[in-house]
């Protein structure tokens, strides 16, 4: 085969030494299973320093998928969980998968929907970065969760920035305010229930109850059976 890929038919090896010799090339071998096998007149040379270079470009526009880990316990302070939150969207921001895992211990196992609060809400505080792949379900005494990188939620993150950082900052969320307030040890499901919408107290609804005299207790007249009736006559 000829430098420019043209055929040149089948040739005895000296001879195709000598073609290659005389354009100054190499014989180059490139499938010896074939019978005959085939070869190519080539700069052998640029051949590797090309494929080198596409190697090399492959592997750079290839990602590097690494699955991180965060663990959190059922009882974790407010400050703990600030601090591997932060973590996790650090891990999400460089394009890494994050599992994140609930240890349970002892009769905490009885109370499986205290690990999937705190799930959700680390999801909850990385939605800006992070998509939930795997939702939560037990493993053992654990509880695992699978975050995976939103590239579209980062986007809109960034540009959501820029336009506070140009019209200034945002307000915090009640529940940051309350963290930043509270004291690093207390315990986040905490501050989670202080979060929650207070529920409607029975003081706020109607009375089912309600008699007839508190429906008529705004009016002081009373009703008299005998109004409208003529005087009895007297003999």
């Amino acid at each position: 085969m000829a430098p420019d890929g043209e055929q040149i038919g089948i040739k005895p090896l000296p001879e195709a030494l000598t073609m290659a010799r005389e354009l100054d090339l190499d014989l180059v071998e490139v499938a010896d299973k074939a019978n005959p096998p085939v070869c190519r007149i080539m700069d052998y040379g640029k051949y590797k320093y090309e494929a080198a270079q596409r190697a090399k470009e492959s592997r750079r526009n290839s990602t590097n998928v690494v699955v991180k880990e965060m663990k959190y316990r059922p009882k974790i302070g407010a400050g703990d969980f600030e601090t591997k939150t932060r973590k996790v969207e650090h891990f999400l921001d460089e394009g890494h998968k994050v599992k994140v895992t609930i240890m349970f211990r002892g009769r905490e196992m009885q109370h499986p929907e205290l690990g999937k609060k705190i799930l959700d809400h680390v999801a909850d505080a990385v939605a800006h970065t992070g998509r939930v792949e795997v939702v939560p379900r037990v493993d053992g005494r654990n509880m695992t969760m699978v975050l995976v990188p939103d590239r579209k939620a980062q986007q809109a993150h960034a540009a959501a920035k820029a336009a506070e950082e140009e019209g200034g900052e945002a307000p915090a969320t009640a529940l940051a305010t309350a963290a930043a307030a509270a004291d690093a040890d207390t315990p986040i499901l905490d501050l989670l229930e202080a979060d929650a919408p207070a529920e409607p107290t029975p003081a706020d609804a109607a009375p089912a109850d309600a008699t007839p005299e508190d429906a008529t207790s705004g009016d002081d007249t009373t009703d008299d059976p005998t109004a409208g009736e003529a005087p009895a006559e007297s003999d």
